[in-house]
């Protein structure tokens, strides 16, 4: 009884039988990747991704504190401007390649940007505390906007009287006994106020708040 013959090729005078575990090891070496490589190579891809789209959640300062390209920067400075779907996806998918250039210690001090910011150091929690206390003193006195702007001549004193009076505006209920609703300029005092406190050394910021607390009533 005659033995069929294995399906196979020689590789250096070396008989592989197609689907032999030499088969496969040279298929793998061919491809120049084994199947646990690949999917290594694609979820570090994809963990890049999901970094770059981090940073356009980082705040102003953190984002300053990152020694990235201004490829990178200015890539994601236009992907938060983007407002078109399909736009913003192939910006992101833009800035998943530049991630992929950015070196590894980098890579580590935006994880670390990411992690100070998700969870809150001591000072972004005063800072956020004194950001609320001054948006709730400018909404309720009308000396405070002098004050304010006394301690912060950066900011744009026309945009936020118009906001201020706005957010004043949208808190007065449409009924009597109605609960006070707040619309989007009472959150964009907050964000200006916010920002503006990020540039401020912390000292000042501290003494001018606790100035004005001093005075409350």
């Amino acid at each position: 009884m005659s033995r069929k013959l294995k399906k196979g090729y020689f590789v250096r005078g070396e008989f592989i039988a197609e689907g032999s575990e030499r088969d496969l090891e040279l298929k793998r070496e061919l491809k120049g990747t084994d199947e646990q490589s690949r999917t290594e190579l694609k979820r570090e891809s994809t963990e890049l991704q999901k970094l770059g789209e981090d940073l356009l959640t980082l705040r102003t300062e953190l984002m300053a504190r990152l020694p990235l390209s201004e490829k990178l920067k200015d890539a994601v400075l236009e992907a938060k401007r983007i407002t078109n779907f399909e736009g913003k996806r192939r910006q992101m998918q833009f800035i998943g390649k530049l991630m992929r250039l950015v070196e590894p210690a980098v890579l580590d001090d935006v994880r670390t940007a990411l992690t100070e910011q998700q969870g809150g150091s001591a000072q972004d929690n005063l800072r956020l505390h004194q950001a609320e206390l001054w948006r709730d003193r400018l909404l309720a006195d009308d000396d405070a906007l002098g004050t304010w702007l006394t301690t912060h001549a950066t900011t744009d004193a026309q945009q936020l009287r118009a906001l201020i009076r706005q957010a004043r505006k949208d808190a007065q209920p449409e009924k009597a006994g109605a609960a006070v609703r707040h619309g989007r300029a009472y959150r964009d005092v907050f964000q200006i106020v916010r920002e503006q406190l990020e540039h401020v050394p912390e000292p000042e910021a501290d003494t001018a708040l606790t100035h004005d607390a001093d005075q409350r009533p």
